[in-house]
């Protein structure tokens, strides 16, 4: 079953549709379903799928030719072409007359192998896009090989694409498709230790239980995903190991720069860039507080929820699972650890669910702007910290989200209110809040009083 994506497929039809040359570069991280959309899109069309390998000119040439004339000549001898050009040239004077997608999914193995090929794709595309039916895709995973050497303005690419999509992981909705047979409060679990990943997520089975899960992807050796983020670095990095300390000492709660490169024993500067990788790379994200344009002190957190749940689970314990202890580590874990790593989630998750509101209209107002707050409180000389803010201009959302067992009471309203007044800009201020398990009678009667307040449960974010 095809879960989401409807966005990108429905443009890539769009452009389909058009009967003229269409150049679509797609790209992100690995797992997130690239592959899978491209297959999508090119169901019951008359499509070259070429996969690229980490090896030779010379093999990636011969699977090449093999794919293209599979599909264009099935039955001509299937000896490679003699050079890239020569095929490449075959499949553009072939896509004169009729409508062929050429797709090349991990294109930097190619251009790595040839470094040559986007200089005689760029030469072909000059040559015939006028008078062209093709529909070519170039897709990766090295998100900073696809921004710099195929979109960026030094690639002789630039300039040449009709379309571009960056391929992000499922948000909460999207992952709860995959999920038939759990309730909403393990939906979004599952998407707290997945990330959204539609291929984790397709791991999960729907006959265990949520715990059954989870222990067999992580805290079994021959787990999908107990050694996963070591091969992803492995394969995104040249030297792995000071990349793993990095996120190591992010998850074990270093925040500031100069905190990392103590923890880590790097200078400041080296572990500046290092940081500027794993943001490309979409594991580690640079964060200020929303109200802010920029501060002289920002924080990092990582950006990818597997990466978080195994940093702070898995590789503390890794000898205990080792030894076959798995199973014990797992059942610690869902009692004291699961609900407040869950928690966090469910703050990204309530920012999703405002997102979608806003693409549906179904605010008072549009925002600009989303996310965390946390500064200095100069009356009572504290630090205190805001789920979220949404705000444009004057109008303001400040949001809270409570993930635990007890209802949500006025008490939570009362503190919301009371971090609202430290914003003097904000003239026009509304409330949300958010709980796992729902709301007392006095909140929700104090809520219908006042007017400005939405309460959602996880059954409201849910149904939209």
């Amino acid at each position: 079953m095809f879960v989401g994506r409807k966005h990108e497929l429905e443009n890539l039809n769009k452009g389909y549709d058009k009967d003229s040359f269409q150049f679509s570069v797609i790209y992100g991280r690995r797992r997130v379903g690239k592959t899978t959309l491209i297959n999508e899109f090119c169901k019951n069309r008359k499509a070259i799928y070429f996969v690229a390998v980490e090896s030779t000119a010379k093999e990636n040439l011969e699977i090449l030719s093999a794919q293209i004339l599979s599909t264009l000549a099935p039955d001509a001898p299937k000896n490679a072409f003699s050079s890239f050009r020569e095929a490449i040239d075959y499949v553009f004077e072939r896509a004169k007359t009729e409508r062929i997608i050429f797709a090349i999914d991990e294109y930097p193995y190619l251009a790595t192998s040839d470094k040559s090929v986007s200089s005689i794709l760029q030469a072909a595309i000059d040559k015939h896009q006028a008078n062209s039916k093709l529909f070519l895709i170039l897709c990766g995973s090295s998100m900073s090989f696809m921004e710099n050497q195929v979109l960026g303005y030094k690639s002789p690419l630039y300039g040449r694409r009709t379309a571009q999509y960056k391929v992000f992981p499922f948000d909460y909705l999207e992952s709860a498709e995959m999920l038939p047979g759990f309730n909403k409060e393990e939906k979004i679990t599952l998407y707290s230790v997945t990330g959204g990943i539609p291929e984790y997520l397709s791991r999960i089975d729907n006959t265990l239980s949520l715990q059954e899960n989870v222990r067999d992807l992580f805290f079994n050796p021959s787990g999908r995903l107990f050694e996963e983020p070591a091969n992803l670095l492995k394969q995104e990095l040249k030297i792995p190991e000071t990349y793993n300390a990095i996120i190591t000492a992010i998850a074990g709660g270093s925040n500031r720069l100069n905190e990392i490169a103590t923890k880590v024993g790097i200078e400041t500067s080296q572990c500046s860039k290092m940081l500027s990788t794993l943001i490309s790379l979409g594991i580690v994200r640079k964060e200020y507080p929303i109200t802010e344009t920029k501060s002289k002190r920002p924080i990092y957190l990582l950006d990818d929820w597997m990466f978080i749940f195994w940093y702070r689970f898995v590789l503390p314990d890794l000898s205990r699972i080792t030894a076959g202890l798995g199973e014990i580590v797992c059942d610690e874990i869902f009692a004291e650890q699961l609900n407040s790593h869950t928690g966090y989630a469910f703050e990204e998750c309530a920012k999703q669910y405002m997102w979608h509101l806003a693409r549906e209209k179904k605010l008072p107002y549009a925002f600009k702007k989303i996310g965390r707050w946390w500064g200095n409180n100069p009356k009572e000389r504290r630090e205190e910290e805001i789920d979220f803010i949404a705000f444009s201009g004057t109008k303001a959302t400040f949001g809270e989200c409570k993930w635990r067992n007890a209802l949500a009471d006025v008490d939570i309203l009362d503190d919301l209110t009371r971090k609202s007044e430290l914003f003097s800009s904000f003239t026009n201020i509304s409330y949300m809040i958010f709980s796992k398990s729902g709301f007392t009678d006095s909140l929700k009667n104090r809520a219908a009083k006042q007017g400005d307040v939405v309460l959602v449960d996880v059954e409201g974010m849910f149904s939209l």
